[in-house]
């Protein structure tokens, strides 16, 4: 008998908020943030979730709603999901859950999506030294291709992802993520440096009641007060998984988390269409809503069996993950490679977020030769499937990154010529949307680029 269809355990309507929602989101990781469904090990079903921002970014022309979104409220998430064996027993603090992705996509109906930069006042993103505006492109979904109006001459198969996915995290956990993510905040300024700019990124996201949605957990009572001054912000990955950003976690992928409360309490959300690696621009996959379609297994005391602590307690653990076979092919590579020099001159010592930057300005720059605004291609590196390497990280002093782009997703030919052709050095247009920056933060310019 064929299988049955997987049952929809969290569904979506997306005229209504996320809060609004039959089995409202949260945006927050909370031992107590309380499951909104349950599910048997090795039962299919699927989830529906709405995109990062909960629906606030527009398909329209302009990017006013990317220079005033509210990032307190990032990520809406579905779930918790409590997971349980066969017999009915919850999973355990200290078993695995083995999560495959048997099949995903976009909410049918809604077969587009976005990628976007911040304000600098707001967040920015990698390159926000650079590019202070807040930007924005739409994409539109053609099967499994995507192409976008503000970036013409451009289309390539989308490997679909969740940005989020991850279990979550014991109340002793949560704290050890709170105190050091508070120590950052409060002493990074002074101890850490990313080419003398970029740390005036916000070094981490504390909790905060602004912003707060728990679930079930009615606003503005004394439950959800407590939880929401206690709860972690979803925008870094973690120990429990959350917010990895793996852009190869399509179809037929497995991903083993560590379980730390009963049940696992599995959430996931933030849905990308495409990304490339390291999604520069912050908000820069393709955003969408969308579904997985999953099945769980419980692999119990799977943490002390498989997973080695790397830190002072058993919770100082990373999950697991394994790639399925789905994805696209391409045989042809442009690479552009960054050391870990700024671009003042100023020599860092084995630092790969250095190069990795340098890797990508030098693509950015290369690729704006043929017609391209730098907006664009900051953009476009962000979201398409790119791929990036620390391809050394031993010879002192300089760490060696680089960005690998696939040249078929170009309607012309990318590489260096013996004579520069005319052509494809025409403008294009239209541009990605943007706003004016109108804050004082300083921008850090290419001496080089006067000459």
């Amino acid at each position: 008998m064929a299988p049955s269809t997987p049952g929809l355990v969290v569904p979506i309507d997306l005229k209504k908020k996320p809060w609004e929602q039959k089995l409202p989101l949260h945006n927050r990781w909370h031992p107590q943030i309380p499951p909104v469904a349950e599910v048997m090990a090795g039962e299919y079903f699927r989830v529906e979730m709405v995109d990062a921002n909960g629906g606030n970014i527009k398909d329209d022309n302009s990017s006013l709603d990317v220079k005033l979104i509210d990032c307190s409220t990032v990520h809406f998430l579905s779930g918790p999901i409590r997971v349980l064996d066969v017999n009915g027993v919850p999973a355990k603090p200290g078993d695995l859950l083995a999560v495959e992705i048997c099949n995903l996509g976009p909410l049918p109906g809604d077969e587009w999506g976005y990628t976007a930069t911040l304000d600098r006042e707001n967040g920015g993103g990698f390159l926000t030294d650079h590019f202070p505006c807040a930007t924005k492109a739409i994409w539109y979904f053609e099967g499994i291709y995507a192409y976008s109006p503000h970036i013409p001459g451009v289309r390539f198969p989308g490997l679909t992802h969740p940005g989020v996915i991850g279990t979550a995290p014991s109340m002793e956990l949560l704290n050890i993520w709170n105190e050091r993510e508070r120590q950052v905040e409060e002493n990074g300024r002074q101890t850490l440096k990313l080419c003398e700019v970029l740390h005036s990124r916000p070094l981490a996201n504390l909790p905060s009641t602004k912003g707060c949605h728990l679930g079930k957990i009615q606003q503005g009572t004394p439950e959800w007060e407590r939880i929401a001054r206690e709860a972690a912000r979803t925008i870094p990955g973690r120990e429990n998984g959350g917010n990895c950003d793996i852009k190869n976690l399509s179809r037929g992928s497995k991903i083993y988390l560590p379980v730390f409360v009963d049940g696992a309490n599995l959430s996931t959300g933030d849905m990308h269409f495409s990304q490339g690696d390291g999604e520069v621009s912050f908000c820069g996959a393709i955003e969408m809503s969308g579904f997985l379609e999953l099945k769980c297994e419980i692999i119990r005391g799977g943490m002390k069996e498989y997973l080695t602590p790397m830190g002072p307690t058993p919770l100082h653990v990373n999950p697991i993950f394994e790639i399925g076979p789905v994805e696209p092919r391409f045989s042809e590579w442009l690479v552009f490679e960054g050391i870990s020099v700024d671009e003042s001159g100023r020599q860092h010592y084995l630092d790969a977020s250095v190069a990795y930057k340098r890797a990508v300005l030098n693509a950015i720059d290369y690729l704006s030769k043929f017609g391209y605004s730098k907006e664009q291609m900051y953009l476009l590196l962000s979201c398409c499937p790119c791929e990036g390497r620390i391809s050394g990280i031993v010879d002192s002093p300089n760490a060696v990154a680089t960005l690998a782009i696939p040249t078929a997703i170009f309607d012309q030919d990318i590489r260096p010529k013996t004579k520069v052709p005319v052509g494809p050095r025409l403008v294009r247009k239209p541009d990605v949307l943007r706003c004016t920056y109108d804050g004082n933060l300083p921008t850090t310019k290419n001496p080089a680029a006067t000459m």
